[in-house]
């Protein structure tokens, strides 16, 4: 049987092409989201052996503890964990953003990728062979913002720190942490990019969009390396989209 993967936020968007990715590529692939049927969409992309239809809120300590445990009473180890979950949340000023949505948004991107990771590290620390390898889903935000995102560039600010500080831990685990860092990944959550994005100069301009298979591609690659080689950090992005020399 193939490794085994533990894709988070893999109902929608990245996280289903990433999920699609590494059941084409032999993994058995653990797909955790909030609701069911669009997991069970993503897993029909996959033999009813090869996928576990998990629906977890992330953020929920207990649920994610549940989800590891049922991944590990079928299949006995983790491999890979994905975090994928994320939510752009509200946009705006920061007097205009509520508190509580400011830490929703900290909460689904940030908290529960720490959450996933604090398990994973349970179960890869101590399984044989030991080790495996988590790679963090960024965004360009954890580089630089966009305007009115606050929340949101935290957030993934937020994910950076907690990436360099996984990878380091893990070294002596075995543990391999990365990162990647996507710039207008045509999903669901980046429709409107296409259409016009607010820029740092206020005015709203559209923006280039890519194929999210190239960065399923990606993770895939990354998660097939062995656990002796890292890959701290990639950024893929739309090529022409405002990043370099944004703002």
């Amino acid at each position: 049987m193939g490794p085994v993967a533990v894709v988070t936020g893999a109902g929608s968007g990245l996280g289903r092409a990433i999920a699609g990715a590494l059941l084409d590529d032999g993994f058995r692939v653990a797909l955790l989201g909030r609701r069911r049927a669009p997991l069970e969409e993503t897993a029909s992309s996959g033999a009813p052996d090869t996928t576990q239809v998990l629906p977890t809120d992330v953020t929920d300590e207990a649920a994610v503890a549940d989800a590891f445990d049922a991944t590990t009473a079928a299949w006995g180890r983790v491999d890979v964990l994905v975090n994928n979950a994320g939510t752009f949340g509200p946009a705006g000023e920061p007097d205009e953003i509520e508190p509580d949505d400011f830490r929703e948004v900290i909460g689904v991107n940030l908290v529960a990728a720490f959450l996933c990771a604090r398990e994973a590290f349970a179960v890869m620390k101590r399984q044989d062979p030991r080790g495996g390898r988590i790679i963090n889903n960024g965004s360009i935000s954890a580089q630089v913002p966009r305007p009115g995102s606050v929340a949101y560039t935290a957030a993934k600010h937020g994910m950076t720190g907690l990436t360099r500080s996984l990878a380091l831990d893990g070294r002596r685990h075995d543990i391999a942490v990365g990162q990647i860092d996507i710039g207008n990944a045509a999903t669901e959550m980046t429709a409107g990019f296409a259409v016009g994005a607010r820029q740092a100069d206020g005015s709203v301009h559209p923006e280039p969009t890519f194929d999210p298979r190239h960065v399923a591609d990606a993770v895939v690659r990354i998660a097939r390396l062995p656990l002796d080689v890292s890959v701290p950090s990639l950024t893929v992005t739309a090529t022409g989209m405002p990043f370099l020399g944004r703002g």
